[in-house]
């Protein structure tokens, strides 16, 4: 499908795709391309559907707490690995 933006840059998709996707986009910016990516409503009902049964028992804040807990071990691992590496 090829579509082209009007004099303001808006694009226009058409009803099949609104139906079939919603209407809200992430506009992700790629090196050679920019692309559309449709967001649910419900951001979590959409990873349950993506990933079928693995999260089915764990609700939402759980979710949230193991990812921030994750984040700050990934965090805590690089600095002590800059840290050792200029002790060198």
């Amino acid at each position: 499908m090829s579509k082209s933006t009007d004099e303001r840059g808006r694009i226009y998709l058409p009803k099949d795709v609104r139906e079939r996707f919603g209407n809200q986009y992430r506009i992700v910016e790629l090196p050679s391309h920019v692309a559309l990516f449709p967001v649910d409503e419900d951001p979590i009902a959409g990873l349950r559907a993506a990933v079928g049964d693995a999260f089915v028992e764990t609700e939402a804040a759980d979710l949230k707490t193991d990812a921030r807990e994750a984040i700050s071990r990934e965090v805590r691992e690089e600095a002590e690995a800059r840290s050792q590496a200029g002790e060198e």
